[in-house]
């Protein structure tokens, strides 16, 4: 059953205490501050409005320059690298629903360290969000077979086996034989804001649609200078 969108809000969280990258939502990417690039595709894309919830006056600035709304700075102990990014969106919800009586039919969260994505993977995690009859659209890379979990191995007081404490004579041999497996990506994660309200609340829901992105397409999500400096040689050859 289809679920009728008319607003539909992009998230993008960008604190400033970054530890791994200094500034790194502000640092240049390819001539442009790393969060401009998110905020661009976003803006292109069939979204309704574009939000970025952060707790730095460099970054809101920056932002509202390429286009974004940043109604207000963030609190300070919503900006810890402690605090999970659920308190951070139903803040930026409570207040659009206080301040403006604004309630979003969906909410696309999109982290500034993903410069990979496209206008087209946005679009199609909203359509799927809205023809199926689901509480959340998650990007997901298909697992190589080096991150699979039937090739991976654990350690418990000496002994070895699978990965869910099988013997090891159950492994499969054949990278063909391999069942599918999927890897959350960070390209782009809709959902319903109603998830993050329920008893038991959760940004998946509980009726989650797997979004497949292509294996030839390029993923780096940037958290280190190492994840940084192959950003920036990938981008060379877009």
């Amino acid at each position: 059953m289809d679920q009728s969108i008319n607003r539909s809000l992009a998230i993008i969280p960008a604190r400033s205490g970054s530890k791994s990258i200094k500034n790194k939502n502000v640092k240049l990417f390819n001539g442009k501050p790393l969060i401009a690039w998110t905020i661009e595709l976003a803006l292109a894309s069939n979204l309704s409005r574009v939000i970025v919830t952060t707790d730095s006056e460099e970054i809101k600035k920056i932002a509202i320059d390429y286009g974004a709304e940043v109604p207000y700075l963030r609190d300070n102990e919503l900006s810890s690298d402690t605090i999970g990014i659920e308190p951070v969106i139903t803040d930026v919800i409570d207040y659009l629903s206080e301040i403006e009586e604004y309630v979003p039919d969906c909410i696309t969260l999109l982290l500034p360290t993903s410069p990979f994505r496209s206008v087209d993977d946005i679009n199609r995690s909203i359509e799927l969000y809205e023809k199926k009859d689901v509480t959340s659209v998650v990007s997901v890379s298909l697992a190589t077979a080096n991150h699979n979990p039937y090739w991976m191995l654990r350690k418990d007081n000496d002994v070895v086996t699978m990965f869910d404490g099988s013997n090891l004579s159950k492994m499969i041999s054949r990278r063909q034989d391999l069942p599918s497996f999927f890897i959350k990506n960070d390209f782009v994660f809709t959902i319903n804001p109603n998830n993050l309200f329920l008893n038991e609340s959760s940004l998946y829901g509980d009726r989650v649609e797997l979004m497949p992105i292509s294996e030839d397409r390029l993923d780096v999500d940037i958290n280190t200078d190492k994840d940084w400096k192959i950003a920036e040689l990938l981008f060379e050859f877009l």
